[in-house]
């Protein structure tokens, strides 16, 4: 594993000679995965980048849980876009605020049952819900640190650093695989993003998502434009890569918003093995077709079912 300085040392070289060394560990196949946000709003923590926290008045639509038909249906057209995984994503700090921990289960069961990898993002887990996801057939389970732990509580109060490690440690122990990511741009220095990439390599997670913020107004981060230019973006995805070489680095909210095209197939030739496609949970990505070209420009191989 590469230490902190030897990363800040890498994170410094010339841009052309930084690409060349994570491009090294970039995986050749490029996998697609979507979501669909099954639970949106009305949240009770109070991460200073969310819209959908009940602490700042953001006006976005909420709405309890989908119908199972619903998410079935997104999951066919998923599927028709080329997607492996599909997730289902809720809002809240854990599963069953809201009592929808059962149907999620069926939720998954039939995800699975379309052939596809299911994937679900809903929160913080306790250890016998873990077992009840593996039970259920989950493939997945998305749950991301966000922030360097020397920065958490600069971005949230009502939860721990902690308590999303335990949750990614319940998942692992499962064997459920996982994956777990950040968001970059929220006002954490350059050694902060270095302090993510080697508490990742500790997790050691399948998929790593970088989500770029992108400020949401109504939320205390509303003006964070100006946190993380487009080279830092492009410097801390390639050290992720870098630090996490067995990991799939996958290119995930606000790419569309914060970087340019060229950035983009920039990224996916040299340090990128993956991307969520369309939208996001509040806010719109590329479209499959749109995705497809980038990849397919960098010369890399789409995998297929």
């Amino acid at each position: 594993m590469k230490t902190k300085e030897e990363l800040l040392k890498l994170y410094n070289l010339p841009l052309e000679k930084l690409l060349k060394e994570a491009k090294k560990y970039t995986f050749k196949e490029f996998e697609f995965c979507s979501l669909i946000s099954a639970r949106t709003g009305k949240c009770s923590q109070n991460c200073k980048y969310c819209a959908q926290s009940t602490h700042y008045n953001t006006n976005i639509h909420t709405h309890p849980l989908v119908d199972i038909n619903e998410v079935i249906k997104a999951a066919e057209e998923s599927k028709k876009n080329g997607a492996i995984n599909f997730a289902i994503v809720t809002s809240g700090k854990t599963p069953d605020e809201a009592k929808d921990f059962n149907e999620l289960l069926k939720m998954i069961k039939k995800v699975n049952e379309l052939g596809l990898k299911s994937c679900a993002s809903i929160g913080i887990l306790n250890e016998e819900q873990a077992k009840k996801l593996k039970k259920a057939g989950l493939a997945r389970f998305h749950h991301n640190i966000n922030t360097a732990k020397s920065y958490h509580s600069e971005i949230c109060t009502t939860h721990t650093f902690e308590d999303r490690l335990k949750t990614c440690k319940y998942v692992k122990e499962q064997g459920i695989e996982l994956c777990c990511g950040v968001i970059i741009g929220m006002g954490e220095t350059i050694e902060q993003r270095i302090e993510m990439a080697l508490e990742l390599a500790q997790i050691a997670p399948d998929s790593i998502p970088v989500n770029i913020l992108t400020p949401i107004k109504g939320t205390p981060f509303e003006n964070y434009f100006d946190k993380i230019d487009e080279e830092n973006i492009i410097r801390t995805i390639a050290i992720f890569k870098i630090a996490n070489p067995n990991s799939s680095i996958r290119l995930a909210g606000g790419k569309k918003a914060r970087l340019s095209e060229k950035n983009i197939e920039l990224l996916i030739e040299n340090c990128v093995d993956s991307a969520i496609v369309g939208n996001y949970l509040t806010t719109t990505g590329f479209s499959a077709q749109e995705d497809k070209k980038k990849v397919l420009k960098a010369n890399k191989i789409l995998k297929s079912l």
